[in-house]
């Protein structure tokens, strides 16, 4: 099977801005291209890091004494508030993707690493790139019929040798039902878990049947 890679989903101009732009170039660099957020590179190209709408707040927050029962700031919101450029406001290390990573890869790191977004560097950690949330998702508009064929091809014909004649798949939704007759019952959870991988699938119901039990250990 080939799974879509991060380099086919993410966007390519990317907005960026330097390490030295001023507080007032990044609000208006992200009021002008109505983005969330934007990498800081340096001269070359390489992201030092990323700076969104949260890493500006802090700076709102202090130009007013009115809310003086609110908790105190943590220290780096005060650094944050102080801070006049880029390489100060900025969140830092970036957390970075190569373009031949697979969407669940992506997923992966954006989930343990809590970010919204994967900026996409080469071999020579040049940004090259961005991918966010939503671009992954686009995985899931794939239609239906392509979800099969990869089904009734890659995963039961190539990966398993099992007679796609032998095994109805539907999807609906890019929800897969399997229905038919399997060899083993061993194949049943295998093909199961495969069909899971495909890109575009949502949910896997199977209700295979099989001719020999080959898990009985008895």
């Amino acid at each position: 099977m080939k799974h879509r890679e991060v380099g086919e989903l993410m966007t390519r101009e990317v907005v960026t801005v330097r390490n030295n732009a001023p507080f007032k170039e990044i609000a208006r660099t992200l009021t002008e291209h109505k983005v969330s957020a934007v990498p800081v590179v340096d001269r070359s190209g390489h992201p030092l890091g990323v700076i969104s709408e949260r890493d500006l707040l802090p700076k709102s927050a202090g130009q007013s004494d009115y809310f003086r029962s609110l908790p105190e700031r943590e220290t780096w919101e005060e650094d944050k508030a102080a801070g006049t450029r880029a390489e100060e406001l900025m969140s830092s290390p970036p957390v970075c993707a190569r373009p031949d990573w697979t969407v669940a890869e992506a997923a992966r790191l954006m989930e343990a690493q809590g970010v919204k977004r994967l900026l996409v560097v080469d071999e020579s950690d040049v940004l090259i790139g961005i991918v966010s949330r939503r671009d992954l998702l686009r995985i899931f508009l794939r239609d239906d019929e392509d979800i099969r064929h990869e089904i009734m091809g890659d995963v039961l014909d190539l990966s398993l040798r099992q007679s796609p004649s032998a095994i109805t798949v539907g999807v609906t939704d890019g929800r897969v039902e399997l229905q038919g007759t399997v060899d083993y019952k061993s194949l049943i959870p295998l093909i199961e878990r495969l069909c899971r991988t495909v890109d575009g699938v949502v949910s896997v119901t199977s209700r295979l049947g099989y001719a020999i039990d080959d898990t009985d250990s008895a």
